[in-house]
């Protein structure tokens, strides 16, 4: 069993990799040995979270500044990359701002569909087309709000993460004798710094649409609880590993049986 968990030998690229689910996910695929590219836009991060794995696991760690939004910048990331490509890709960026459908317009739709989804499309071409042959595995992270729209506000979150979750099928439909797993991992209340962020804005400016949304939220988790970044983490890790070799085209819930009650 742990040689079918360990990574070692492997390199496991992760986006979003400088804060939250991002940075679990580093310091556990370091963990079971997996050398690292480590890709954001918060460079400070980056140096945080990649002088944290190596101290830790002493596994090889390179970080890559990288501003997802640009297509450009993708494509120089795969050429810095080119003939060290990844085994693991993990597609975990994302941006999570809250606005009403009315109120959306098209420089802001555009921000969350460039990080969300596009990046995510643009990742995965690079990936199959550099490592066709060999074959790989891809995790995209999805959410559980496209599956069940449950926040106002959202629309365009919805929108892009719902495409995220048929890019990933379509791909493991199409690249599967290719040697590709393509999975897409979909948390769902995770107890972030970014939501921890929410709700103490909520509470401090009586934001009571937010509040009651929250309550109604915990009140049908049959777990009773928020998640941890880690408890994704540790999903993606197997996912990636050998554990999982039969898996491919799946959505697959980190959410505490939100989806389920």
């Amino acid at each position: 069993m742990c040689d079918l968990l360990s990574l070692r030998g492997k390199v496991s690229l992760i986006t979003g990799a400088a804060s939250g689910i991002g940075e679990a996910m580093a310091l556990r695929f370091g963990e079971v040995g997996s050398d690292l590219y480590l890709v954001d836009v918060d460079e400070e991060g980056l140096r945080r979270v990649a002088g944290r794995v190596k101290g830790e696991f002493g596994v090889d760690v390179r970080s890559f500044r990288v501003d997802l939004r640009s297509k450009a910048e993708v494509d120089r990331l795969w050429g810095e990359i080119r003939g060290s490509e990844p085994d693991v890709l993990v597609n975990n960026a994302g941006v999570y701002l809250f606005r009403d459908f009315l109120e959306v317009n098209e420089d802001f739709l555009e921000l969350t569909l460039s990080v969300n989804l596009k990046s995510v499309f643009w990742m995965c071409q690079h990936m199959i087309r550099a490592r066709k042959g060999r074959g790989g595995v891809i995790i995209n992270v999805g959410s559980i709000e496209a599956v069940l729209p449950f926040a106002k506000g959202l629309v365009h979150y919805d929108v892009s993460k719902i495409g995220v979750i048929g890019l990933s099928r379509a791909l493991a439909r199409e690249y599967g004798k290719d040697g590709f797993r393509v999975i897409a991992l979909v948390p769902g209340g995770i107890e972030t710094k970014g939501v921890e962020k929410l709700k103490r804005e909520a509470i401090l400016k009586l934001k009571i649409d937010v509040i009651k949304t929250g309550v109604n939220f915990m009140s049908r988790l049959p777990l009773g609880r928020m998640g941890k970044p880690d408890e994704v983490a540790r999903m993606a890790v197997v996912l990636a590993s050998d554990l999982a070799s039969y898996v491919t085209g799946a959505v697959i819930p980190v959410d505490g049986g939100f989806l389920s009650a």
